[in-house]
């Protein structure tokens, strides 16, 4: 088996432990964009090395875990996308999501279109940083991997649109600084939570 053949089977037998139910075309799409990732790895280190099972369990299906918090056809910002991490696995399986990725490294942001274009969807591209930038007109942001997250923090919840909601993925440092986010935990880990922050 080799590694795509072992990427797809660990997503089809994980999934539902994440309450999960993804089509094959679901599972094709991801497959592409996750070949075309780790192509791009060697250059732009967009994800520490890892296992196809790893990459399906802790990139993707915990990506996957936004769809819960959002409804359809919403507008989502995604500051600092990265590698595409949470948000082109979530356009992958809902197509109706309006996103703005937000990028600050041009190289990164040149693997995002090509990550979406190899999986056909569309989505706004801003290589800049988000503090250089006004917010989208979104319901929803979400962070993943931003550098140097925990200082960065304030200016991130300072920015956010009112009445957002703001989708985080941390651990324990990060739950000290938000008392008022609901908290919702990972599965297979005891360390990795998803934060849901109203910006009311």
């Amino acid at each position: 088996m080799n590694e795509l053949q072992r990427f797809e089977q660990s997503l089809s037998s994980r999934m539902s432990s994440y309450g999960l139910a993804l089509s094959a075309e679901t599972l094709t799409q991801l497959g592409e964009y996750y070949r075309l990732l780790t192509r791009w790895n060697d250059r732009l280190h967009l994800v520490a090395p890892c296992t196809p099972e790893e990459f399906a369990t802790r990139h993707v299906l915990e990506s996957l875990l936004l769809l819960k918090h959002l409804p359809a056809c919403a507008k989502i910002a995604d500051v600092g996308s990265g590698a595409g991490l949470p948000i082109i696995p979530c356009l992958i399986a809902r197509p109706n999501l309006e996103a703005t990725l937000i990028e600050s490294s041009q190289k990164k942001a040149v693997f995002l279109r090509e990550a979406l274009n190899a999986v056909g969807r569309k989505a706004s591209i801003v290589a800049q940083r988000f503090e250089e930038i006004e917010a989208p007109p979104v319901s929803f942001v979400s962070c993943r991997a931003l550098d140097q997250f925990m200082t960065k923090l304030p200016e991130l919840i300072a920015w956010a649109p009112n009445g957002s909601t703001l989708l985080l993925f941390g651990g324990e440092g990060l739950k000290n600084q938000l008392p008022q986010a609901k908290e919702f935990l990972m599965p297979e880990t005891n360390r990795r939570f998803l934060f849901v922050v109203n910006m009311d």
